[in-house]
């Protein structure tokens, strides 16, 4: 500790001359002495501190990116006005949307429109149509079968796959389903397009195509569908229809087994009854059933 107390001192001529006397007794002076006459001959780069100040200075102003603050004020103007253009587009976009009902099997289900018109869907059949265009355009799209009170006004359509209805104001049906297409007028005057022709169809009167071909009808017994009252109807109906229908009313899986799907069959069976529904089916028809879970295998008698 003393040696680097003296070399300190020693190096800044501090020592008084007995402290000097003391540290040249040591063994490390002589090494000291070397050491600062060697250090006393190096020279120190020449080195302008104003100019190396302004050259950092320079670099780091080309190397710092440039940031432009935005007024706060302006920079909320910016923000509501996107936000304007998302809502208006928005508000464009959702008015082109259609509204659409659908329902499963064994479903029912009733939809009012905006012009207080009602439609009851029958099972497993879906409509869509444009509130916003309703007072311009009452147009129906329809998949399945529905029955329409339609409130009078502008013209009133209903477009499937297979053909177009329209009215005025009036009470009618249409099923549309594959292979299959029926319009029945229950009150005023119904106009049918199939195939570019059309029909005029009066109350109690109704249209049919089976397979693309159109077929002689009579009219209907009653004031409204039979399904609206839980029932379904049929004259003179392929047997395949028939039993497509039950599977829709409730929601069962149907099978044949030896049959001829394509016999004609008249008659009712019940949508919410499903053993009275299979004997309204077989008995007529002389067949035989199984039930078993949701299966149903229909069979000839002399099949067993």
């Amino acid at each position: 500790m003393m040696q680097e107390n003296y070399l300190a001192k020693w190096l800044n001529n501090e020592l008084t001359d007995a402290e000097l006397a003391e540290f040249k007794k040591s063994e490390e002076y002589t090494s000291y002495v070397k050491i600062k006459e060697a250090s006393s001959t190096l020279e120190a780069p020449s080195f302008d501190l104003d100019a190396a100040w302004e050259e950092h200075k320079n670099k780091r102003n080309k190397e710092q990116p440039k940031v432009v603050t935005l007024q706060p004020y302006k920079r909320f103007l910016q923000l509501a006005a996107a936000v304007a253009v998302l809502l208006v587009a928005s508000y464009f976009y959702l008015g082109t949307l259609d509204q659409s009902i659908s329902t499963q099997y064994a479903e029912n289900k009733e939809v009012i429109l905006p012009d207080s018109s009602e439609i009851v869907l029958n099972a497993e059949s879906s409509i869509s149509y444009s509130e916003k265009n309703w007072d311009k355009e009452r147009n129906i799209s329809l998949q399945g079968e529905a029955y329409f009170k339609v409130a009078k006004g502008k013209r009133f359509t209903v477009a499937t796959e297979s053909g177009t209805v329209a009215v005025l104001g009036t009470q009618f049906n249409v099923e549309n389903r594959n292979g299959f297409f029926e319009v029945t007028c229950f009150e005023g005057l119904v106009s049918v397009t199939f195939n570019n022709k059309e029909t005029k169809l009066p109350a109690g009167s109704s249209f049919l195509v089976i397979n693309g071909k159109e077929v002689s009808v009579s009219g209907p017994d009653t004031t409204t569908p039979s399904w609206v009252n839980k029932e379904s109807s049929f004259k003179s109906i392929p047997l395949q229809f028939v039993l497509n229908e039950l599977q829709r009313q409730h929601n069962v899986i149907v099978e044949t087994k030896d049959i001829d799907t394509s016999q004609l069959f008249t008659g009712t069976f019940s949508n919410t009854e499903i053993y009275v529904a299979l004997q309204s089916i077989s008995v007529p028809t002389q067949l035989k059933f199984k039930l078993e879970g949701n299966k149903v295998v229909f069979y000839a008698k002399n099949a067993e």
